[in-house]
């Protein structure tokens, strides 16, 4: 959860005290050096802080997401990649390429001609992707509050009055109508839909599993800011050991499910994936096809889960190649080895370094 009031105003008084110690301080003072490093420390997190919390608590946050929308309509008027439909015995997994790297999602029973949306961040793009199918739409699955995944909420719910918007209590999330809990199953037409609770990314953060077996095929996990290909979302409600449970239910899943992501991450985090495990063959394989495809702008879902496995470091914390190539562990002696959570801070902190370089 987020600070109470007084933790808040404890830590604006921090920073006054630090400004007041610099500006009485010598200027070369090895205190006012230490004092310094230290306030801009605390000044990021808290500003950090304070604007995600004007992004997910106030109208700024759709007045940034607005802009956002704008501007990914202007420069990729027909999506920013090229997506393929998968197709299982009369259940269609449609991805929509939404923003700048969002994807949204249509389920659809084929036979009822019933369709679900996964993460409606730009109503335009779905609408023309039900009315192209020629489908009704019947329900919205959102994974969480973030307003690139919950900003076409509004208008597609008014749009189709029949539409149930399904989601997280704890998260805040726009236009809820139907609120889920751990295990629980949305069923439209042949497609059942169970959702698990995945804390970290948000407090309320959930996945959905389009379970495979009525149609016999493969399970489908829309994974939100989860999990992306060889990578995981940033935990902003949360610790590590929040992620990691999270990622834990994940992996508990078979590895022929399909993973369909919340974004186009694949290039960049499969970079950062060769170099944490450069000799990773998996990683390797996966690379060329990745760097193939985003040379066409083609999309890159879905993955399967087994493959995941095999190359995404933040799956891999319980790997013994993994905890070796990233060297000595967090101890004064560096003689202790990483628990699993630390493993996950120290990747989030290595891919953080990794993509400002």
């Amino acid at each position: 959860g987020w600070p109470a009031a007084w933790q808040w105003v404890a830590g604006c008084w921090l920073l006054l005290v630090l400004v007041l110690v610099l500006l009485v301080s010598p200027r070369g003072c090895r205190a006012r050096r230490g004092l310094r490093g230290l306030l801009m420390a605390h000044s990021q997190r808290l500003l950090f802080r304070i604007g995600y919390s004007l992004y997910t608590r106030t109208w700024l946050g759709y007045l940034f997401y607005r802009q956002q929308l704008r501007r990914a309509r202007n420069r990729y008027p027909k999506g920013h990649s090229k997506t393929q439909p998968r197709l299982f015995n009369g259940v269609k997994v449609l991805p929509i390429p939404v923003l700048s790297d969002n994807y949204s999602y249509l389920i659809i029973d084929t036979q009822a001609q019933l369709a679900v949306a996964v993460d409606p961040s730009d109503p335009r793009a779905v609408q023309a992707s039900i009315e192209k199918e020629g489908v009704t739409l019947v329900a919205i699955l959102c994974t969480h509050k973030h307003w690139d995944h919950s900003g076409g909420n509004r208008d597609l719910s008014r749009r189709h009055r029949d539409c149930r918007v399904y989601g997280s209590p704890q998260d805040g999330i726009p236009y809820l109508t139907h609120p889920l809990c751990h295990q629980d199953v949305v069923s439209v037409g042949r497609l059942q839909i169970r959702a698990l609770a995945t804390p970290g990314h948000t407090q309320g953060h959930l996945v959905y599993l389009l379970d495979g077996e009525p149609y016999k095929g493969p399970s489908c996990l829309f994974s939100g800011d989860l999990l992306f290909l060889s990578g995981c979302g940033r935990t902003f409600e949360g610790n590590a050991e929040t992620m990691l449970s999270s990622l834990d239910t994940v992996l508990g899943l078979g590895d022929d499910t399909l993973l369909w992501p919340g974004h186009e991450y694949a290039e960049e985090n499969l970079g950062f994936a060769g170099v944490v495990e450069p000799e990773n063959l998996a990683r390797e394989r996966k690379m060329q096809w990745v760097q193939r495809q985003r040379l066409e702008r083609k999309g890159t879902c879905p993955s399967t889960l087994g493959e995941e496995r095999s190359y995404n470091p933040f799956l891999r914390t319980h790997c013994l190649a993994l905890q070796e190539a990233l060297g000595p562990g967090p101890g004064p002696t560096g003689d202790d080895d990483y628990s699993r959570a630390q493993l996950l801070e120290e990747l989030r902190r290595l891919k953080d370094m990794h993509k400002s370089k």
